[in-house]
């Protein structure tokens, strides 16, 4: 690997939502970027197109439990180091613990937590190598406070912040640090099936009227990816309009 190669950010789930804001913010702040998309291959080249070769696409489904590795050795050998990643891609699921399948269940657990578990295990050996680097995984709300029909999303968030706190003392010595963004209630395409109901139990204890935006998310993520936050590690910040204040 050349060390004329610039640095990159990878970005799970960047085509849309939060993500997305995440991509748009960090190439705004200078950095370069590759992100990975499920689905919505169009919308994808649309972000890559604006954002003048600092943003780069491509396909991966975390439920191929190879691609990571592939993709991470990819991007080293061919793009850049990959100095910062961040964990954003996830699935959403909504229903009752008692009316939850035990193939629901193992989904959503393998996606959210192993998920982040095999892209964290994937970019670490050059991360260690290089004892530099930053990780930021998105959690949620729900993973802090009870809601109805989240149980099995809940838990695989809160595995999320468990598993930030143990990684961050495994590499905090080789110059690596790990954090957690727990973001409030945001509209986007993953929070569309959520019920009334559940939403307002989201928003209901919000001090603050405006809420939380995409935007608001991305720039915590942008400010704990960077050298000011060097001195943070193993944190969860809750970006949630003062809802669990």
């Amino acid at each position: 690997m050349s060390n004329e190669l610039e640095p990159l950010v990878l970005v799970t789930g960047g085509s849309s939502g939060i993500g997305r804001a995440i991509v748009e913010q960090l190439v705004a702040a200078g950095r370069k970027v590759a992100f990975t998309y499920r689905s919505g291959e169009d919308r994808a080249a649309d972000i890559a197109d604006a954002a003048n070769g600092r943003a780069l696409a491509f396909s991966m489904d975390l439920a191929e439990r190879a691609r990571p590795k592939e993709l991470v050795r990819q991007l080293e050998d061919e793009i850049g180091p990959v100095e910062a990643l961040v964990n954003n891609a996830g699935l959403e699921h909504t229903g009752l613990l008692a009316m939850t399948s035990d193939t629901d269940w193992d989904q959503i657990l393998d996606i959210n937590l192993g998920g982040v578990f095999r892209c964290c295990r994937a970019v670490l050996p050059m991360m260690v190598r290089r004892r530099r680097g930053a990780i930021v995984s998105i959690s949620s709300l729900g993973a802090l406070r009870g809601v109805a029909g989240q149980t099995a999303y809940a838990a695989s968030k809160a595995g999320v912040l468990a598993l930030t706190r143990s990684l961050a003392r495994e590499v905090g010595k080789r110059g690596i640090r790990v954090n957690a963004v727990v973001p409030g209630f945001v509209e986007t395409n993953m929070t569309a099936a959520l019920s009334d109901k559940a939403i307002d139990a989201l928003r209901s204890s919000e001090a603050l009227r405006g809420g939380v935006s995409e935007s608001t998310v991305a720039d915590t993520v942008v400010f704990l990816l960077s050298d000011q936050a060097s001195a943070t590690s193993g944190q969860c910040l809750v970006v949630d309009a003062g809802a669990s204040a």
